[in-house]
Order: C-alpha cells, then sequence, then structure tokens
C-alpha cells in the first residue's frame, strides 16, 4: 500500500457522539431510527467542514466542525424537512450561504396547482440568527460559496459570495455588513445586493479554495477554451489564464468540482459522465486530469494534460480483475509532485508533474501495492493538496507516499521502469529524513548489476543534488539536470501511451506572482526549448581532456585561467572540509591530485558560466554560493555512499597496508568503487581527494596481478603519487613484491614516474631510469634532427662499440642542454646510462 491515508474527519466519530448527546430524548430516539444519516456539504478554505442532518421533527439542521480545536458547532435549523444542495459560511461565521430544494419529487406531483420554485437559496444572518434574505428562487440548482482572505487578517466589514448556476453562470455577490448593539451582525444593504457577472454558458467549473480561484469551461465552435479568474479579498477578480482545449466535451451537461457534495445528484450522475479536473502545484505545474467511464469493460482510458509543458498523455490500462464491483469512474488526486490515478481494486498510477516527459518517472502499481486503505468507491473528490474526501462515507483524510512501502516496493521490483521510478520517487522524499538516504545508498549498494537500463548511482547523485539545491532559487530547476538519461525505450505492462502536443494557456495578466509567476517560467521555458537549458557535462568533458592533453604535451595554458580553476577547487575543498568536521570512517588521503582539481575547478568554472546567462536577476555572490554549494554537495555525497559501504561492511578506518591481502568485505567495497568511478566517469563528474588512491590500495588487497595490471591498463584503476610512494613503503624486496613494483612503475604516469622513481633504490630500477632517460633523450633528438656526434666523453673508454656509439651520441644531446633529468642533480647522465648498462649486462652473464 503506497498512498497511506490519515483520518482527519470521520462522521460517525466526529459529529454522531455529539449529535445524540444533544437535546431530549425524544430528539435522540428520532435521530437514531431515521434513515437519514448526516452528510457532508462542504469544506472551507480555513480546513472547516459543513454538514447537514436531520433533527427532531425532521427539522433540517446544519452544524460546523472545526478540526483545530475538534468541536462541533449547531448553525442554523429549517423546521421542515428539505434537501440542502449547498451551503457555505463566511470567515467571520455572521453570514450562512444556503440552497436547497424546497420539495421532495412527490411532494412536488402533488403541488402542480401551487407553483413553487424548485431551488431557494437563501443569505442568512447567524450571528446571532436574525434576517433571512432570498438570493434566488429559480427551478435550476444553485450552488453557493464564500470567498476567504488568502492569509489570515482581521475581519473586514465586505464578504463576497459565489452563486454557481446549472444556468450556467456565475455571479459574485457583495455584501456589506455592521455591528449593532456592540454584538450582532446584520447585512447593511437594504435593497438588493450588488453583484458582479463572472462568467457565462459554461459548462464545467471547479473551484480552488486553498488559492481562491475559479476554473471553468466554456464551448466554442473550434475547441473549448478553459479560463481562470482569481479572486483577491479587497479588491474585484481577474480572468488570469485561458487555455484552449483539445478535449471533446460534448453532452456531457454541467457539471461542479470542489462546490459542495450533493448525495442524490451523485446517485443519479450518468454512469458514462465525464471526470475532469485541474491540479496545480507551488512548482508553476498546471494539470488538466480527464476520464470518462469505459466503452469496454476491461480497460478504462483517461488522460492528462500537461499544460505547463505543452503535451498530453492518454493512458489506457487493460484491467486485469473481472471480478471488482464496476466502478463510475477514476478518482484523481492531488499530491502536489505527482497526480495519483486511482481505480479501486484495479491500479494506481503516480505521474509525475514536475518531469512527465519519461514514462520510467511514473509509478503504475497494481494488485495489494495499489490498495490504498479506506478508500473503496469513486465518490472521492480532492479539494486541495493531499487531502482526500469520501464523499459516500462522509470521511476526510490526508494522503501521503508511505515512505516505508515506497522502499519495499523499491526492494521487490523486477523492472527497471518501477525500479527508476520508486528511486525518483523516494529522492524527492529524502529532504525529510536522512534515514530514508541511507536505505537508498543500502539498495544501490546490492543492485548496482540489478539495472540494465539506467546507473542507479548516477541517478542517485544528480537527483540528490537537484532536488536539494532547486528550492533554494527560482528558475533553477530549469537549469539543473535532474537526470543522466536522454530517452527511455522501455515499456509498461499493461498499460500504453499516447503523447500529442497540445497549445499552451494565454496568460491574460502581466508581472504576476506566486504560482501565476512560476507558471509563466515554466511557458517562457517551453518556447525557448527547455531541455537544453539544462547544464550538460559534455562541454566539461571536451575541456578538461583538452587541459590535460595540452598539460601532457607541455603547452599550458595562460597561468590566470589555471590559477583561477585551481582557486576554484580549493574554495570547493575547503567547503567540504568545512561540512565534515567529524572525522570520516573512509580512509580517504587528502593528496594532491591534479587531474581531479582540475575536474573539480573547471566544473565550478563551467557550472557558474552557465547559471549566469540564464539567472541574470540573481547577484553574482549568490550564483557563487550556488555552485559551490552544488559541487561541494557532489562530493559529499560520494563521500556519504563510501561511509554507508564503510559502515555496512564493518571495515576499519586505518589506512590500508597493502602487504596484506584483503578480505570478501574489502572486495565488495573495491567492485562499489569501481562502479563509483565508471558512473563518475559517465557523468564526467570529480571525485573527492584519495578516492584513486584507496581504490588502487583495495585493488593491490584484493586482486591477482594480472587482473591487477588489466584494470590499470583499461583505466578501472589510475595510479597516483600517493599510492606509489605508499607501495614502495609498505612492500619489501622480494622477487614477487619487485614484480609487483616493476609492474607499477613502468605503468607509472611520466610526471608521478619522474618524482618516484628516485626512491627506489634498485638494479632494476636503475635499468628502468636508464631506458627511459635514453627513450627521452633520443625523442628529443629526432625531433630536431640532429646529426650523430661522435665524441668520447668518458673517463673509461669501453671496447663495445654499440655502447659507445649510444653515450657519445646521448653525451652530445647532453651538451646541447636537452637533458629532461637535468634538474635532478645531474644523477641521471650519460655516465649512469653507460654503468647501469654495464652492471645489467654483468647480471644476465652472472658475473
Amino acid at each position: 500500500m503506497l498512498l497511506q491515508l490519515s483520518a482527519e474527519f470521520d462522521l460517525q466519530s466526529d459529529v454522531v457522539p455529539w449529535l445524540l448527546a444533544q437535546g431530549p430524548a425524544a430528539a435522540l430516539e428520532t435521530f437514531e431510527k431515521s434513515a437519514a444519516t448526516p452528510y457532508i456539504v462542504n469544506v472551507e478554505r480555513n480546513g472547516k467542514i459543513i454538514y447537514t442532518w436531520k433533527g427532531s421533527g425532521r427539522n433540517t439542521c446544519i452544524g460546523l466542525y472545526d478540526p483545530l480545536n475538534k468541536q462541533n458547532e449547531h448553525l442554523y435549523t429549517f423546521e421542515k424537512d428539505l434537501h440542502i444542495i449547498s451551503c457555505s459560511i463566511n470567515n467571520e461565521k455572521t453570514l450562512l450561504a444556503v440552497s436547497f430544494l424546497q420539495s421532495t419529487k412527490e411532494e412536488r406531483v402533488n403541488q402542480l396547482l401551487q407553483p413553487v420554485s424548485k431551488c431557494l437559496t437563501l443569505l442568512i444572518e447567524i450571528h446571532p440568527v436574525n434576517n433571512v434574505r432570498v438570493l434566488k428562487a429559480v427551478d435550476t440548482c444553485i450552488r453557493v460559496q464564500f470567498l476567504y482572505p488568502v492569509a489570515n487578517r482581521n475581519p473586514f466589514p465586505e464578504s463576497h459570495l459565489l452563486l454557481i448556476s446549472e444556468d450556467k453562470y456565475i455571479e459574485q455577490f457583495h455584501i456589506h455588513v455592521v455591528t449593532e448593539d456592540h454584538h450582532k451582525v446584520v447585512i447593511q444593504n437594504s435593497g438588493q445586493l450588488p453583484r458582479d457577472r463572472v462568467a457565462d454558458d459554461l459548462i464545467w467549473a471547479q473551484w480552488d479554495m486553498t488559492e481562491q480561484r475559479l476554473f471553468y469551461i466554456i464551448p466554442k465552435e473550434s475547441r473549448n477554451i478553459l479560463k481562470c479568474v482569481q479572486f483577491y479579498p479587497d479588491e474585484n477578480f481577474n480572468l488570469i489564464l485561458e487555455a484552449p482545449l483539445d478535449i471533446s466535451l460534448r453532452d456531457i451537461g454541467l457539471k461542479f468540482v470542489n462546490l459542495g457534495y450533493d448525495y442524490s445528484q451523485d446517485q443519479e450522475m450518468e454512469p458514462r459522465s465525464l471526470n475532469l479536473q485541474v491540479f496545480t502545484s507551488e512548482t508553476g505545474s498546471f494539470c488538466l486530469c480527464c476520464s470518462q467511464a469505459p466503452d469496454m469493460p476491461k480497460e478504462v482510458t483517461y488522460s492528462v494534460s500537461f499544460l505547463h509543458k505543452g503535451y498530453s498523455k492518454t493512458f489506457t490500462v487493460a484491467l486485469q480483475r473481472t471480478d471488482y464491483p464496476q466502478v463510475k469512474e477514476v478518482a484523481f488526486l492531488n499530491l502536489d509532485y505527482y497526480v495519483a490515478i486511482y481505480l479501486p481494486g484495479h491500479f494506481l498510477h503516480l505521474l509525475n508533474t514536475q518531469h512527465p516527459d519519461l514514462m520510467c518517472y511514473n509509478l503504475f502499481l497494481t494488485g495489494e501495492d495499489a490498495r490504498i486503505n479506506m478508500l473503496h468507491k469513486s465518490s472521492i473528490q480532492s479539494p486541495f493538496k493531499s487531502a482526500v474526501w469520501d464523499c459516500c462515507s462522509g470521511r476526510m483524510f490526508t494522503v501521503r507516499i508511505n515512505e516505508c512501502s515506497l522502499m519495499q516496493f523499491l526492494w521487490n521490483s523486477k523492472l527497471d521502469s518501477d525500479r527508476l521510478a520508486a528511486l525518483h520517487c523516494a529522492l524527492l522524499h529524502v529532504r525529510n529524513t536522512t534515514d530514508l538516504e541511507m536505505q537508498i545508498i543500502q539498495w544501490i549498494s546490492e543492485n548496482l548489476s540489478a539495472c540494465y537500463t539506467f546507473d542507479p548511482l548516477q541517478e542517485f547523485i544528480i537527483a540528490s543534488l537537484y532536488w536539494a539545491m532547486c528550492p533554494e532559487t527560482s528558475k533553477l530547476d530549469k537549469l539543473l539536470p535532474y537526470t543522466s538519461l536522454l530517452y527511455w525505450n522501455g515499456i509498461i505492462p499493461g498499460i500504453t501511451c499516447m503523447t500529442d502536443i497540445i497549445s499552451l494557456p494565454e496568460l491574460k495578466v502581466q508581472n504576476c506572482k506566486g504560482f501565476w509567476e512560476k507558471l509563466n517560467l515554466n511557458l517562457e521555458c517551453v518556447k525557448y526549448a527547455e531541455p537544453h537549458l539544462h547544464y550538460n557535462n559534455n562541454v566539461l568533458r571536451r575541456e578538461w581532456y583538452k587541459l590535460l592533453s595540452e598539460e601532457k604535451a607541455e603547452e599550458r595554458r595562460t597561468t590566470t585561467y589555471l590559477r583561477n580553476i585551481f582557486e576554484n577547487a580549493k574554495k570547493v575543498l575547503s567547503n567540504l572540509a568545512a561540512w565534515n568536521l567529524e572525522e570520516r570512517l573512509v580512509p580517504l588521503f587528502q593528496e594532491e591530485d591534479y587531474q581531479q582539481r582540475l575536474l573539480i575547478g573547471l566544473m565550478v568554472t563551467q557550472l557558474k558560466d552557465h547559471l549566469m546567462r540564464h539567472l541574470q536577476y540573481v547577484g553574482k555572490m549568490k550564483i557563487d554560493q550556488i555552485v559551490l554549494d552544488y559541487v561541494s554537495k557532489l562530493l559529499d555525497l560520494i563521500c556519504r555512499i563510501m561511509e554507508a559501504v564503510w559502515r555496512k561492511y564493518s571495515l576499519q578506518s586505518c589506512v590500508l597496508c597493502l602487504d596484506e591481502r584483503g578480505s570478501a568485505a574489502e572486495f565488495a567495497a573495491f567492485h562499489i568503487m569501481s562502479r563509483i568511478l565508471e558512473a563518475a566517469n559517465g557523468m564526467c563528474m570529480p571525485l573527492p581527494p584519495g578516492f584513486h588512491t584507496l581504490h588502487m590500495g583495495l585493488g593491490v588487497r584484493c586482486l591477482p596481478l594480472h587482473t591487477l595490471l588489466h584494470y590499470i591498463d583499461n583505466g578501472v584503476l589510475q595510479l597516483t603519487e600517493t599510492f606509489a610512494i605508499k607501495l614502495l613503503k609498505d612492500l619489501d624486496n622480494t622477487e614477487k613484491n619487485e614484480k609487483l613494483k616493476f609492474s607499477i612503475f613502468t605503468r607509472l604516469p611520466e610526471a608521478i614516474g619522474h618524482k618516484v622513481s628516485q626512491l627506489w633504490n634498485h638494479p632494476v630500477n636503475s635499468n628502468f631510469i636508464a631506458r627511459n632517460s635514453v627513450k627521452l633523450l633520443l625523442d628529443k633528438l629526432r625531433k630536431r634532427q640532429h646529426n650523430r656526434p661522435v665524441m668520447d666523453r668518458l673517463s673509461v673508454h669501453v671496447e663495445f662499440l654499440p655502447l659507445n656509439y649510444l653515450v657519445d651520441m646521448l653525451a652530445e644531446v647532453e651538451e646541447q642542454d636537452l637533458n629532461p633529468f637535468e634538474e635532478e642533480d645531474d644523477i641521471v647522465n650519460a655516465k649512469f646510462v653507460e654503468e647501469t648498462a654495464l652492471k645489467h649486462t654483468m647480471m644476465l652473464l652472472g658475473l
């Protein structure tokens, strides 16, 4: 059960006991024997719940439940049996708007000679109960809804009431109130209340109680138009958005969403009615969800239009169970970053609203994983974010993703699409607890080879950085990468998807704030090709390789350019050290790794340039800090992965000694470090200082020599100066160790080899140094096209013509100041080469 419900309100436990405790015993008996149970008619923005019940003598009563203090309050009683279809109370609890049917169908048949309006809409003063004013007396149903201030504020002398009519129009009434006798609140207007026409000819409407917005659809000849009106507490209202729709809405009747609940209308609702809902989120996501009762009992189709992205996705699901009772429609739930599509007994589909482009980010669950406890019927509304209203049972819930169930689903998943979707969903919730991050790392360490279509380490690092950094600055989510995948060719069993391009909404008001500002930013990114805005490591990789090749060819860039890069790297490493004051368990050497420091500094430089181009309204110091934190957190994430691995396998924090063999736990750690290196190379991400040295140390302890050398030759293991020095110190000169040392030394990078070779006083090393010296001198000589000199510059002349020939040539090169070893106290020269060659010859001859 991935989605977990927490009961916030239940008529049977929060209201019925209070009702039974009211009034005389006769009323109690009447209530208990009544077939008409209490039911919810509306939920206000402040969370207060309006309900109705039949009291003594079949009176119709209205009550209010406050979830904060968990108290009930009686608001008003009609001394006759009425069918209330809509009710709303203003923020100050001084006015009550009620819309009800005046009689039942049977009574209307008997009253044909007495024409009476079917629906009556009243405005009642309830502080205290006083005057009643008729707002509407018509033959069509009316819905009522008071506007609420967006923020808590002192009571204001004017209330605003929306009337939504089945005659397809919406009006706003302005109600001025005054205080009499120090406590009585009455309506000031003696005549008709001033009103505004909000909309006409609508066929669908949805109220957003949290943000005080009204969405409605108007049919046009070519296509239907979705409009949105934003209401303000002290001002009027603005038409703020229009969006053309490609959805067919013929013969759907008129339907209201989040404008109360009429249980009789729900029971009479046609089984093929269209279910249409709008969901928004603080990130600027704007989704239109649509479903219709299926033509075929074995499949269901629904669509989600991502209006903030410019495309829609239509899903068709093959129903596996035919024994489950037929439901009227799927339920749509707003989970902020996700939209949930729920068909009780069949499936639960979670759609990522911020990144809906790849199907693999959507969780599609069936069976026990899809079941939601306490939610089995289809009369479900989602009045605001993470809330569920079960209209039939009269219960309100908060809904959230159960992290334990999510991790269990991740562990049990067999498909890469499920693993990837669950991984991203879990990383979204890591901000709530560090324990969840450790559980994810645990799963990654045991499933590195189980995922075939994506690298879990890459996804973990990229997505973790994304969710950690994006809340800091607006638009940052458009500029930082959120995945390592560019496309997805996988198929999710049981569901098919079709994507269509749709028209973008048009904002009618400029310089908007809040949600509208973020929506406008999303739309601008779509217009200017959003994928190209995300930071890409390909440019970083090319520049890094170019700098390394220039370093190898001794063609360095300007000193200032490189100095800035290494200064950036120094800041990152200092920032990382400041975050981790406690001693780490992993024995990482704090070494001078030229390549990694170059990559760290270069990443800072390029990411900073990327953000500066697109975040022009953000100051340079702010961008500098964002980039510094991003690269520091990247290195810290890798360190935390390794820390978790060290704890999992109970490895020692002491520096590894190279003269001992490694354990099975060390081999497992070595394997994970190899996968970390592979992931980092794939994304061109830097590694923390000391990573390569520790990796090499584990390799020497865990691998046989031929495998070790194979790993080095193929770049899986990278040699460092620190490791080479440690190799000399830890290993003696036994035949086996000499073979290892010489194999390593012949593979050392040239710059490291020059420094370390002088520390090993051994004939094999001397022979290696001599050979290397000859090679370098001859290469330089060939490049400069010098003629061969014939000179004798040695104190003792040896009668061995090949050697004489070589030594004379080397001596001439030295004379021309071409010796690359001249800074090493003239230890390596032509004479040294001659003596080493003779010693090596004597050794081979056994002399």
